[in-house]
């Protein structure tokens, strides 16, 4: 067997070379994520769970759960039975009452903040929408393509929304109806914000309201904690969860809900015998079903013990940390584990997300300790003279959606523990 010769990426993926060589280019992208994936700690999606026997099965085709998800077209190829259940066992994990839902798998996040966030303003035409500096960035790019008017709200250092600033900003436009966007789990801190009270204060100062929350970090953790429900008492609309997080799909993707009481129309397609009422029409069938093969094959009990582990993995490495001089701190309910940012030499070597002075490491499951204690030692190996305190959270109650939990604890790294 001769060896292929030696090309660099852009020769083997550039087309406009012939002939093309299209395994080297294939194995080079394959090579640089395996080389990158023991230093990639700072992107929150899991690593731990095996799709290989869904793409086996079904990576071959085309499966498109073309239109509303309740409607089956005929003897085409899709998976909207899967996807079906994996849009009920959410909606039962976060509570929400069986004859006031409606949902569908997305191409993530962002996908179904938009389709929430849409309905919401379709429902509400006059409304203001407010949301927190701590948001994540689809949000006012979201608002920008549905038209929608917005009030930016500040968020505490700690990265939860501070409602002090809401009820002002509310008050002052209490003729309008309100869209509400809290986040669980802030991109940078993993921050919480308390749906009770954005609920009440917005009932207080508003005519009409709905109350969006973007849980794609936190969304699936805190459901399965029971810190997290979309019951009739919690006010909560519409909710917005990624796949490719906790779950670790192998592509992007996720689940929206949002009460049918809000209202979620759409024009009847005679070609795809189907109701057009998702953002995207086509949609990913084989996405439904790594989502509904990471549930079946591991179930409840299975994802509560993947949180706890990672949550254990945070702990550590908030002490580890600390036993080195360098200042760190978490939620108590998080995966995320806040650090003041490394020296350059640790970050041209470590994939870690930065802002300024905070970096972050997010112990997703699949991190393992050799990895923390590999980051740790190439800190304290950096020589560097410590760093001045970051802020840390707050030392008050963790109202994370509606629920008290003692923050306090996180300071020694200990886990506050499920609900």
């Amino acid at each position: 067997m001769t060896d292929r010769p030696t090309v660099t990426l852009a020769e083997a993926a550039n087309l406009s070379d012939v002939p093309i060589d299209v395994t080297a280019a294939l194995e080079q992208l394959v090579d640089q994520a395996e080389d990158a994936a023991p230093m990639s700690i700072g992107f929150p999606g899991a690593v731990d769970l095996d799709y290989s026997d869904v793409m086996a099965r079904m990576g071959k085709r085309l499966w498109n759960n073309v239109g509303d998800p309740t409607t089956d077209p005929g003897g085409a190829a899709h998976t909207k039975i899967l996807e079906r259940a994996v849009i009920a066992w959410v909606a039962e994990a976060l509570a929400m009452p069986a004859d006031d839902r409606w949902g569908y798998v997305t191409t993530g996040g962002t996908e179904g903040n938009l389709a929430a966030l849409h309905t919401a303003y379709r429902r509400h035409p006059r409304a203001i929408v407010y949301y927190s500096t701590a948001a994540h960035y689809s949000i006012p790019k979201i608002l920008g393509i549905i038209g929608a008017p917005a009030v930016v709200i500040k968020a505490h250092d700690d990265g939860e929304m501070n409602y002090e600033d809401l009820a002002a900003q509310v008050r002052r436009r209490r003729n309008r109806p309100a869209i509400m966007v809290a986040t669980a789990g802030t991109t940078m801190t993993e921050a919480v914000d308390d749906t009770s009270r954005i609920r009440d204060t917005v009932a207080e100062h508003a005519t009409d309201w709905h109350l969006h929350v973007d849980a794609a970090l936190s969304g699936i953790p805190l459901a399965l904690d029971g810190r997290l429900r979309l019951d009739n008492a919690s006010g909560i609309s519409s909710i917005a969860i990624s796949g490719h997080k906790f779950f670790g799909t192998p592509t992007p993707c996720g689940v929206v809900l949002i009460r049918g009481s809000a209202g979620r129309r759409g024009s009847h397609i005679a070609y795809t015998a189907t109701r057009d009422t998702t953002i995207t029409g086509s949609r990913c069938g084989l996405a439904a079903t790594l989502l509904w093969h990471a549930i079946a094959t591991h179930g409840r009990e299975g994802h509560r013990w993947r949180v706890s582990e990672a949550r254990h993995l945070a702990v550590y490495t908030v002490d580890q940390l600390t036993a080195v001089g360098w200042p760190a701190w978490r939620h108590p309910h998080a995966l995320t584990v806040v650090l003041h940012t490394p020296p350059a030499t640790v970050r041209e070597k470590w994939l870690i997300a930065t802002d300024g002075d905070i970096s972050h490491v997010i112990c997703m499951p699949g991190i393992s300790e050799g990895q923390i204690n590999a980051f740790v030692a190439d800190i304290a190996a950096a020589n560097t003279a410590p760093p001045a305190p970051i802020p840390r959270p707050r030392a008050t109650p963790l109202s994370g959606c509606g629920h008290d939990r003692a923050r306090d604890a996180v300071h020694q790294g200990v886990d506050a523990g499920p609900a």
